[in-house]
């Protein structure tokens, strides 16, 4: 059974899916798609584990050697990237059995955890597939179900920003897989490792120039890089509170995998960086992105429509360490790609928990809060210094890395961009801060949140702080990640 994980971390949730949506009920759907995820959750451990012994794992599916067949390939970077899929899904699963019933209602759930099943496949998938069309049929999966899990939301709005969310993301699949197709054409191959020995003979093509172009254009509207984020606000803002703590948490940083993936594997770092000019590209939107949506998130009157502008900046923190094209900024990246996970799914579950006694988000709903909700308040204020990168939480780690990279190149004006979108972090947390603690109460009567919303939340909340204490675990899975991207990945 061992041999087998890489596809069986995809297959328990293929399974689980339609199962899911023939069921009765909201207890039983919620009871199998539970256990699992904790059962894929098991799964990408042991993956990590062997790769950490072993090193890096090839398997062929039906048998098929590749590159004649479809080749899962599992290294540190989509083994750590699988642990956080997971485990999202994991502690998000047990929180949306309340969340779910309170915002969907119970005749929904069924089908509402079939797609939770279906979004967690496309994105396990995505991560483990050696196939760039794998990538794509993956990426139509998870892309399928996530439109229809925002579109649950109980506001009318929730159908605009799916479909908005469905123009886009079409739009970026649709780049992706013209892409994919002009490399087909080229090397006839479709196998990543294939692709990475053939490419460098083909590296003056205009045609793998321009796959390049459309392929990364593709990933960085999947991935929210200003200015192509402009589904994800209303997504994150309108969606069921459960589907934006997963979404939030997993999606973007899956797309952010495939861009680390295409760059310093499939085309290899001395092609992207200095045959194209894709630095030059990357750092400023990277930079403008970071600034201009920290900014906006502090007009927002809507709590979780701040957080989802400040999810655009968090993806410029990670586009501007994957974009130094050195093993130092690779790792700052990945490091922040695992620990931005960490922190939003803790702040949109807290907020879940706000909606699930207010019945909404907005700044007014928050005030009073840390008298009348301390658990909920206290695991926000711990997520929001995470995001704000104090010293013993993640945020602060994977942030120390990105301006210790910027320092070795010399980049001083990105570390005062670094500190100062922390310090605009400072100023829309602190409004949360500020009405919690010093404003009444907005309902005296008001209640804690249910345990069944508070258990799943302050899980991530203490992982946000044990990872930020003791940071053995992600440091060394992201630097020997990133020496072996810069190396080619192992595929070459």
């Amino acid at each position: 059974m061992l041999a087998h994980l890489p596809v069986l971390v995809v297959l328990a949730p293929l399974l689980a899916a339609p199962v899911l949506a023939m069921m009765r009920g909201s207890n039983a759907p919620w009871l199998l798609a539970t256990l699992v995820s904790w059962l894929s959750l098991g799964f990408s451990i042991l993956l990590l584990m062997q790769v950490n012994d072993g090193g890096q794992i090839s398997y062929a599916m039906g048998g098929w050697a590749p590159p004649w067949g479809i080749e899962y390939r599992i290294d540190f970077t989509n083994a750590l990237l699988l642990v956080l899929i997971t485990g999202l899904a994991s502690v998000v699963l047990p929180y949306a059995r309340l969340s779910v019933d309170h915002e969907i209602g119970p005749q929904r759930a069924p089908m509402f955890y079939a797609a939770l099943m279906l979004l967690t496949l496309g994105l396990c998938g995505m991560a483990a597939t050696g196939d760039a069309f794998n990538v794509f049929v993956f990426l139509e999966i998870s892309s399928l179900a996530t439109y229809s899990l925002i579109a649950m939301g109980r506001d009318r709005r929730a159908l605009t920003a799916s479909f908005t969310y469905l123009i886009m993301g079409t739009i970026g699949a649709t780049f992706y897989l013209i892409g994919v197709g002009f490399l087909y054409v080229m090397t006839g191959t479709l196998n990543m490792a294939d692709l990475a020995e053939r490419l460098p003979e083909l590296s003056d093509s205009s045609t793998v120039r321009t796959a390049f172009a459309m392929i990364v254009t593709g990933i960085c509207l999947k991935l929210a890089l200003f200015p192509l984020h402009l589904w994800l606000p209303n997504a994150y803002t309108y969606a069921p509170s459960a589907v934006t703590a997963m979404v939030a948490a997993t999606a973007t940083k899956v797309a952010v995998y495939l861009l680390i993936r295409f760059i310093y594997v499939v085309f290899g770092a001395e092609f992207s960086f200095s045959e194209e000019p894709l630095a030059e590209v990357l750092i400023p939107l990277a930079v403008i992105g970071l600034l201009s949506a920290s900014t906006v998130s502090i007009t927002q009157p809507d709590i979780k429509r701040m957080l989802a502008y400040s999810s655009v900046a968090q993806i410029g923190y990670i586009v501007l360490g994957l974009a130094m094209g050195t093993v130092a900024g690779l790792t700052a990246a990945l490091l922040h790609m695992f620990n931005h996970g960490l922190m939003k799914g803790a702040l949109f579950m807290a907020l879940g928990a706000v909606a699930y006694r207010f019945g909404g988000t907005g700044i007014e709903n928050m005030r009073g809060l840390a008298r009348t909700m301390p658990l909920t308040f206290w695991a926000f204020v711990i997520g929001g210094l995470s995001l704000i990168g104090v010293p013993l939480t993640v945020g602060f780690i994977s942030k120390w890395y990105l301006i210790v990279a910027a320092v070795e190149l010399g980049w001083w004006p990105i570390v005062v961009v670094i500190l100062a979108g922390s310090m605009l972090a400072v100023v829309y947390i602190g409004r949360v801060i500020e009405a919690g603690v010093f404003q009444a109460p907005a309902d005296p009567t008001r209640r804690e949140a249910p345990w069944g919303l508070l258990i799943p939340l302050w899980i991530l909340v203490i992982a946000n702080v044990w990872l930020g204490i003791d940071t053995r675990l992600t440091v060394d899975i992201a630097e020997a990640a990133a020496a072996q991207l810069m190396a080619g990945g192992g595929f070459r």
